[in-house]
């Protein structure tokens, strides 16, 4: 991890010093989660007091002189409470980013503008100085062409997302950014705020798309990849994200005339790549064979957009995990990726270059590898009656497909 130069300043404007008593205090929603998690850690050890908030307990253990808080930021009495005393928060707690999650629409409103909302009435009751945002590229991108674009790019019209996540998403940035230069309670100045963007995460033991994405592997269902094999995207190592977030909070200081105040960043690894010669280190690595078969897009979207209908009749009786989803095809077959100027420019971004061979190490120490399968009466079961209920799906549905929406 880079050594990062992290100090604060306080709601008395007074710069923290090695060795001062009284220490300053962030707070990290999502902080249970692997980048927040990640993100307390690196704080905490500049010697800033950290707080992990989040409305489930971490998977790893909590370093001692860090505190975890239980809450919900859908509760405002909650999250007012999480933050007394503090100076900064890290708005990082999201729902509906991939898989099934997309497809609850409710939860997805409640966390992703409310629990915004929150966070944005609680930092002015409570005297927060700095808000950072952890946005998303889908603020700007729905499935369209992107090269190398900058932030003076619109936001995509909102009823263009092809996801209920995105647009909450464009949302909560919109209402985050606009928030900047609001009055804090009790004339305690104003409140800063910008927002980053980032591209996708990865690292050693990362919770949400690594795992999964080896679970496919491992149950041989990566057969195939897809789409035109030039088409670019972008990640971003976690300890590069941590770094952005960083020289964010910052940016948002008088000490760095508040440049990042009101502003969007969008952040990477800086290397563009084929999303599936990107994955193709772990597969390899983990001892299983590349596919050779490309399929055209246009027919894994054809596919994605029938399991979502599936879902859609039977998910509230079996929640089964897509394959994959609309927007999970959009955001790994279509070329869309962005400048880092800005970033470099105004927050002093330099990402460091890291490859996939640490990922490939924590899921061999996992036990991840090629293994003995065996197909059960219980699978055959469970695979014959989604069989059936697809069929039985798109029989009752051809008929009225001009009526149809998800």
């Amino acid at each position: 991890m880079c050594v990062l130069a992290v100090c604060f300043v306080g709601a008395k404007g007074k710069r923290m010093e090695e060795g001062n008593a009284a220490k300053e205090r962030v707070l990290i929603t999502g902080g249970a989660g692997y980048f927040g998690f990640r993100l307390g850690c690196a704080i905490y050890q500049k010697g800033v007091d950290v707080i992990l908030f989040d409305v489930v307990k971490p998977l790893q253990t909590v370093p001692e002189g860090i505190k975890f808080m239980q809450g919900d930021i859908c509760c405002l009495s909650e999250v007012e409470e999480a933050l007394r005393d503090v100076i900064c928060v890290f708005h990082i707690a999201s729902y509906g980013m991939s898989g099934r999650e997309q497809l609850n629409r409710k939860l997805i409103e409640d966390v992703n503008v409310k629990g915004t909302e929150n966070i944005i009435q609680a930092c002015k009751s409570r005297g927060v100085s700095s808000l950072v945002y952890t946005s998303t590229y889908n603020v700007i991108f729905g499935g369209q062409v992107i090269e190398n674009g900058d932030e003076s790019l619109p936001y995509l019209p909102l009823h263009l997302h092809p996801d209920h996540y995105s647009r909450t998403k464009s949302l909560a940035e919109m209402k985050v950014l606009e928030a900047n230069g609001a009055e804090l309670g009790n004339g305690r100045g104003v409140l800063r705020t910008c927002a980053l963007r980032p591209a996708g995460i990865y690292g050693p033991g990362e919770q949400r798309h690594l795992p999964r994405i080896v679970s496919y592997i491992e149950r041989g269902l990566f057969k195939f990849v897809y789409g035109d094999p030039l088409s670019l995207v972008e990640f971003v190592h976690v300890d590069n994200l941590v770094q952005a977030h960083v020289l964010a909070s910052q940016a948002l200081r008088a000490s760095k005339q508040h440049v990042a105040a009101g502003q969007a960043y969008f952040i990477s690894d800086g290397r563009p790549v084929n999303n599936f010669e990107f994955f193709r280190p772990l597969v390899e690595g983990l001892g299983y064979k590349f596919p050779t078969r490309r399929l055209p897009l246009s027919l894994v979207y054809f596919f994605a957009f029938l399991t979502e209908i599936v879902h859609f009749v039977v998910g509230r009786v079996y929640n089964f995990q897509p394959l994959l989803t609309r927007t999970e095809v959009y955001k790994t077959g279509v070329t869309h990726y962005f400048s880092m100027e800005k970033a470099r420019k105004e927050l002093g971004y330099e990402p460091q270059q890291y490859s996939l061979d640490e990922v490939v190490e924590w899921f061999r120490s996992q036990g991840c590898g090629p293994k003995p399968r065996n197909y059960t009466m219980m699978h055959l079961v469970r695979d014959g009656a989604l069989l059936l209920v697809l069929i039985a799906v798109l029989v009752s549905w051809f008929p009225s497909a001009a009526t149809f929406s998800l």
